[in-house]
């Protein structure tokens, strides 16, 4: 069951590691932070998050957080430990993560599926909230089209399955331009960031954000109402 009424503002954004395009030369934790803490969002559907900051955004940003590894996590002690201090040197190779936060509504259960393991391991990752809504996140396969759509559709049908019915959030970095999954409605789309939802309605139109030279990706943010 879910509450009626709800309105939830979601954004989507990919950290690209915690980086910038020019490279800063340190670790940006808090300027990643105080960006995501400047905006107005009720949920954050995050890509390409170092491993070791969800829990820390977490406290920092007074939400609750879950995510799901991705790849390149083999020892992660010493990965975190050159990508705090060389960041721009070990890029990606960093580890990975993407997760989801939450600040406006306690997070009652949790899911995950594997979509791939090659040539990288990608999972589609959702939560439920407390007013009964589901929220997921996927960051599909880049660079094969057809890779990226058979990850976009198995995360549909997934979070599809685990709402059961119930309002749903679909969003992410899908590396598709154009797209779209029977039964969602695309209610936010920049190059390859997309929201999608079922079972809601979007108040409004998305916005893209201004996170001046943090990541490749600016956020996109959509209201949506049961």
């Amino acid at each position: 069951m879910y509450v009626h009424g709800v309105q939830l503002r979601v954004m989507t954004w990919n950290l690209m590691h915690g980086r910038t395009v020019a490279g800063a030369g340190h670790d940006l934790f808090d300027d990643f932070a105080a960006a995501l803490a400047s905006w107005a969002w009720d949920v954050a559907l995050l890509q390409e998050v170092p491993p070791w900051w969800p829990r820390a955004l977490g406290g920092r940003l007074d939400a609750e957080h879950r995510m799901v590894l991705t790849s390149r996590n083999e020892l992660l002690a010493l990965r975190r430990a050159i990508a705090t201090r060389w960041p721009d040197l070990i890029r990606s190779n960093g580890g990975g993560a993407n997760a989801i936060l939450a600040r406006s509504d306690r997070i009652v259960s949790d899911r995950a599926l594997r979509l791939c393991r090659r040539p990288e391991r990608r999972w589609v990752h959702g939560v439920e909230l407390g007013s009964g809504v589901w929220l997921a996140n996927l960051h599909a396969t880049a660079h094969d089209t057809a890779a990226a759509w058979r990850d976009g559709r198995a995360a549909a049908d997934a979070a599809g399955r685990w709402a059961g019915g119930a309002p749903l959030v679909l969003g992410g970095d899908f590396n598709l331009r154009r797209t779209q999954f029977d039964g969602y409605r695309s209610v936010g789309e920049r190059d390859v960031d997309h929201l999608f939802v079922a079972g809601l309605e979007p108040c409004g139109e998305a916005e893209v954000l201004e996170r001046g030279a943090l990541s490749d990706h600016p956020p996109l943010v959509a209201t949506v109402a049961t």
